[in-house]
C-alpha cells in the first residue's frame, strides 16, 4: 500500500532543520510519550505505469528512463537510501523501530543482492527490534523461480504481492505487466518461501462481474493467504484513466461487491479489521497497523513521506520525486524537499483520517495520547457522528459502525477544522 493519508500543515524555513533541537523546542503540544515508529522505503521504478497509480512511479524498461540508456542505478540508489537515513538520525535517535516496509514502484526489480545490502545498512543504522516485520512489495511479472525465496534470505520477512485480478481480460484493462498464469505462479512461490504474505486485489474493475469478481476472490483464498488487501478502483487525479476514463460498475453493484468480498473471505476464516484489510488471526499487517493508528513513520526514498512527533509537536516531510535529483541531493545531506509542522487545529482530521479506518477503532487515551489534544477537541465532531449513526461509542472507545465504514470520507470530514 501507498503510506498514510496527511491533511494541511505550515511550511517552515529550511534552513532551520537538519537541527533536531528546532524541533525540540518549547510548543503548544504535550504528548506524554513517542507513539511506535517504522521505516518506510521508497523503490520508484516499475516495468510499466499502470494507468490507475497515482504513486510516485517512474517506468524503466529495456535500460530506459525518459530516454536514457543503461541500468538501473541499484547501487547509487541504495548509497542515496542510506545517506538519507544517516542524515535523518539525529530526528530518531535511539528510537527502536518495530517494521520496515519497502514499497514502491516495483521493489521487486532491484536484485535481492541489493536488498540484502539495503536492508544490512537498515540494521546498522537503526535499532531494529528483534522480530521486526519486514516487509516487500512485489510483482508477478518481475520474479524468476527462487527469487522469492532470495529475498526472503536477504532479511524480508513479509511479501506483498500486487496480483489485482487473476482474469485475464481484467489485468489487461488495468495495464498489467502479468497474466493469471504468473499471477498464480507468483503466489506459489511466496507460499512456499514465507510463513506470512499479502495478496493485493482490486474489483470493481471495467466489466467486470460478480461471478467474476466471486472467482477471483476464491482464486486468491485457493492459496490460503494469511492476509489479503482488496481495495476498490478509484480514478485519481493526473492518471492515464482521468484523462481517458473505463467504463466502471454502477455504485449500487460495487457496494453489492463489497458485500460479498466481505462475506466470502469470512467463511475463509479471515476477518475484515480494516477499511481494505482482511487477516487471519496473528497476520494484520504492523506497519500498516502504526499508519491507522497515527504512530510515526520515517519515510526514505524519492517522493516519501514522513511523519515524527516529539515533545511539543508533530512533523511531517517530504523527499524530491524525481529519482536522479533525489539521489543527488540525498547523496549531498539533503534528501527532503518539504518540512511541515501540523497545526493543532488539524491535528483531530490527521488522527481520524487514519483511525476511522479500523473496524476497532481507538481509545480516546491514544487520541489523547498521540495528538497531545484534550477530548474537547473531538467532542463536537463525535455528537455529529454519533447522531448520523456513523459511530459507536462508550466512556473508552470510538468504532466505525458498519454505515460508517460504507460512508467513511463523510465521516471523517466531520472533524475538519474549517466546518
Amino acid at each position: 500500500m501507498g503510506q498514510a493519508l496527511s491533511a494541511a500543515a505550515t511550511p517552515l524555513d529550511l534552513s532551520q532543520l537538519d537541527d533536531a533541537s528546532h524541533w525540540l523546542r518549547p510548543g503548544t503540544l504535550q504528548l506524554p510519550a513517542l507513539p511506535p515508529l517504522s521505516l518506510y522505503v521508497h523503490l520508484p521504478w516499475c516495468i510499466k505505469k499502470c494507468p490507475y497509480c497515482d504513486f510516485n512511479s517512474h517506468e524503466w524498461q529495456d535500460g530506459k528512463q525518459g530516454g536514457k540508456q543503461g541500468l538501473m542505478p541499484e547501487d547509487r540508489y541504495i548509497d542515496a537510501l542510506l545517506a538519507d537515513l544517516e542524515t535523518s538520525l539525529p530526528l530518531v535517535w535511539g528510537r527502536p523501530v518495530h517494521s520496515v516496509f519497502i514499497g514502491g514502484g516495483t521493489p521487486s526489480l532491484f536484485e535481492p543482492a541489493s536488498i540484502d545490502r539495503l536492508i544490512s545498512g537498515i540494521r546498522a543504522r537503526l535499532p531494529l527490534e528483534a522480530e521486526a516485520e519486514i516487509t516487500l512489495e512485489a510483482n508477478p511479472g518481475t520474479f524468476e523461480k527462487d527469487r522469492f525465496k532470495a529475498f526472503r534470505a536477504a532479511g524480508v520477512t513479509r511479501l506483498s504481492i500486487g496480483v489485482q485480478s487473476f482474469n485475464d481480460a481484467h489485468l489487461k484493462a488495468l495495464g498489467r505487466v502479468h497474466n493469471s498464469d504468473q499471477a498464480m505462479a507468483a503466489v506459489e512461490e511466496a507460499q512456499a518461501a514465507f510463513e506470512t504474505f499479502n495478496l493485493d486485489v482490486m474489483y470493481a474493475l471495467p466489466g467486470q462481474t460478480l461471478l467474476d469478481l466471486t472467482k477471483d476472490i476464491e482464486t486468491a483464498l485457493s492459496f490460503k493467504p494469511p492476509h489479503i488487501s482488496i481495495y476498490h478502483l478509484t480514478i485519481e487525479p493526473n492518471t492515464l484513466f482521468a484523462k481517458h476514463p473505463p467504463v466502471l460498475p454502477e455504485e449500487d453493484d460495487a457496494y453489492a461487491m463489497m458485500d460479498l468480498i466481505t462475506d466470502i473471505t469470512g467463511a475463509a476464516g479471515l476477518q475484515r479489521y480494516e477499511v481494505s484489510a482482511y487477516a487471519k488471526s496473528g497476520h494484520k499487517c504492523w506497519h500498516n497497523m502504526n499508519y491507522w493508528q497515527f504512530g510515526d513513520y520515517l519515510g526514505i526514498g524519492a517522493g516519501a513521506h514522513s511523519k515524527l512527533s516529539f515533545a511539543h509537536r508533530i512533523t511531517r516531510q517530504v523527499r524530491y520525486r524525481e529519482p536522479q535529483l533525489y539521489m543527488a541531493q540525498a547523496l549531498k545531506g539533503e534528501p527532503a524537499t518539504i518540512y511541515e509542522e501540523v497545526k493543532r487545529e488539524d491535528l483531530p482530521f490527521e488522527y481520524m483520517l487514519n483511525a476511522l479506518r479500523l473496524k476497532e477503532g481507538f481509545t480516546l487515551t491514544d487520541f489523547m495520547a498521540r495528538t497531545g489534544l484534550a477530548m474537547t477537541a473531538i467532542q463536537k465532531g463525535l455528537s455529529e457522528a454519533e447522531a448520523k449513526g456513523l459511530i459507536g461509542r462508550d466512556m473508552a472507545k470510538v468504532w466505525p459502525t458498519e454505515r460508517g465504514f460504507d460512508f467513511l470520507s463523510d465521516l471523517q470530514e466531520l472533524f475538519l477544522a474549517d466546518r
